[in-house]
């Protein structure tokens, strides 16, 4: 019985997800990409306050986690690095 409600649920949140997803809003992104590129140091610190970034982006709307003027996989690369630099040392303090 708990495996049936387990998926009624699962698929409920689904449904629901793409339905909400559906009435997002779409922003021109054209904009932004004018200006200033951010590269390999941009996409670390960006990745470094990647946590404060998502919890101010939920209240205000001229905040976001990723920059979308970039110049590409450096700053990919950059980023990931930056928010893989938050988790070093927690396995390691648990122990």
């Amino acid at each position: 019985m708990k495996t049936k409600t387990l998926l009624i649920l699962t698929a409920f949140v689904v449904i629901a997800l793409f339905l909400f997803s559906s009435c997002a809003e779409v922003q021109n992104v054209e904009a932004c990409k004018i200006g200033h590129t951010y590269g390999f140091l941009g996409g670390l610190w960006h990745g470094i306050i990647a946590p404060a970034s998502f919890v101010c982006s939920l209240f205000m709307d001229d905040v976001a986690v990723w920059a979308v003027n970039n110049n590409g996989g450096w700053y990919t690369f950059g980023f990931l690095i930056g928010v893989g630099s938050l988790g070093f040392g927690g396995s390691k303090a648990s122990r």
